[in-house]
């Protein structure tokens, strides 16, 4: 039951503040009196104008965790992403504090104000985990259950069904339609049952997943389900092309829902994105300069061939560039492309194939390591690309593509993306340019460091590379 959640949520987001309003004592009461014993006036530090200032800082704390969605039932949410945006807001909220105070100069220790963010990130991390235990418990013994009851039996349903089969957190009673699906149980009627059983059993949601139906017929059901305090959702026809964060727009008493925009994530995001891809890209061409050299020399040494192999690839809005790699295969593997293109193992424009006899010894090594890669770091050093980003397809590739393939050339190709972590040469192409698609609606700071942090664990494991 989550009836209360509201009320819930109000408590977390208290505790939340409270903890960090106490971090602040505990911090200054560790610089000063356990570390180093120094003639402070503790009741300056508890004076009115520093309690005003941890309150407003606590408060805003708090309302940007809100912002991010950080309160709530948290089903679908990890621990690890959780801690790791609660470091990160906190770091960041340390950073404004120091400069609000620098500018106001007020006298501040740097220990203190680290010890400050430590504490604080520690209380609301346990915090969050006790909760999670608490709710685990609550759910292994059948309490706090989310029931559910769906509406469909089509795909779209079956979908949801096995989703929620899985999740321990949910109690799904079951589904209303007017054909059975053997693959979903036993069907509890016809959806003219809804309101009877809303009225007799006690249902947190009714989940619509109707392919075809009347929106009439959908609006008595979310009307049926306000009666009975009970939530609607509805999972539309073309829910495979919403984004996973949906804007909802309004024009006159119309609501518009936004499901492919022009992907501007504003100049703020473009400055920090093309900070990134320079301080990683000089980085890694200092850090992976003597393994560069040593490649270099191993692939000239396999067949006396150059070492840098340029090739025309298109990048952001379809212009072209030259893309430089590490070469991996034999000389004349252009033109034998087509001879070879029957053994294609992959679909669509892109070629594909594990065995290709093209590739040379020390081909087969570098690409299985991603080494091959690493004079790409000068394409994004020059703008060309960037870190993070789809791959820049060949130009016969593109002239194959379809309009809503094209959607994925409208950020700058980059070094990895979710097709690299996702089993690279192991996806269908369509599930290729849908992850793709998916970057280009989601792409930010935070999904380019997750994965940045993927990356470096399939590129360990080779997987889906050749």
């Amino acid at each position: 039951m989550r009836k209360n959640q509201t009320l819930i949520n109000a408590i977390n987001r208290a505790a939340d503040a409270v903890l960090i309003f106490l971090s602040y004592f505990l911090a200054a009461y560790l610089r000063f009196d356990v570390l180093w014993v120094h003639e402070v006036n503790m009741q300056l530090l508890g004076g009115a104008k520093f309690l005003a200032a941890v309150g407003l800082y606590s408060v805003g704390l708090v309302g940007v965790y809100t912002a991010l969605r950080m309160y709530g039932t948290r089903r679908f949410a990890r621990v690890s992403r959780e801690a790791f945006t609660i470091l990160a807001v906190n770091a960041c909220g340390l950073i404004g504090l120091m400069a609000l105070l620098y500018l106001f100069k007020q006298d501040f220790t740097r220990l203190t104000l680290f010890f400050f963010w430590a504490i604080s990130s520690l209380l609301v991390i346990l915090r969050r985990m006790v909760t999670r235990m608490i709710q685990r418990k609550m759910l292994s013994k059948g309490y706090d259950k989310h029931t559910v009851l769906l509406i469909g039996s089509g795909e779209l349903a079956q979908r949801y069904f096995e989703a929620a089969v899985s999740d321990v957190s949910c109690d799904l009673k079951g589904y209303l339609a007017e054909q059975d699906n053997p693959d979903m149980g036993p069907r509890l009627g016809d959806v003219e049952k809804l309101s009877e059983l809303l009225q007799n059993r006690d249902i947190d949601e009714v989940v619509i997943a109707l392919r075809q139906a009347d929106p009439q017929q959908i609006g008595n059901m979310i009307a049926a389900c306000g009666r009975y305090s009970a939530k609607a959702s509805v999972i539309p026809a073309y829910n495979d092309f919403i984004p996973s964060l949906p804007q909802v727009e309004q024009m006159g008493t119309l609501k518009l829902m936004n499901v492919r925009s022009t992907p501007d994530k504003g100049i703020l995001w473009s400055f920090v994105k093309r900070l990134m891809d320079i301080c990683g890209s000089v980085i890694g061409l200092c850090l992976a300069s003597p393994i560069m050299l040593a490649v270099a020399i191993a692939v000239k040494k396999c067949d006396g061939g150059p070492a840098i192999f340029s090739q025309t690839r298109v990048g952001k809005n379809g212009r072209e560039f030259k893309m430089y790699k590490f070469r991996s295969m034999y000389i004349d593997a252009e033109a034998r492309l087509a001879e070879l293109q029957k053994f294609n193992e992959v679909d669509g424009p892109a070629f594909k194939m594990e065995n290709d006899p093209r590739i040379t010894k020390v081909g087969h090594f570098i690409r299985k390591t991603s080494l091959d890669e690493l004079p790409q770091l000068w394409n994004i050093l020059k703008g060309e690309m960037s870190i993070v980003g789809p791959r820049p397809p060949l130009p016969r590739e593109v002239a194959q593509y379809s309009d809503w393939d094209w959607g994925r050339l409208a950020v700058k190709p980059g070094l990895t993306c979710y097709w690299q972590v996702s089993g690279r040469s192991d996806v269908s192409f369509d599930d290729w340019m849908k992850l793709d698609l998916k970057y280009v609606e989601e792409q930010g700071f935070w999904t380019d460091v997750k994965i940045l942090f993927k990356t470096v664990g399939v590129v360990l494991t080779g997987k889906g590379a050749y």
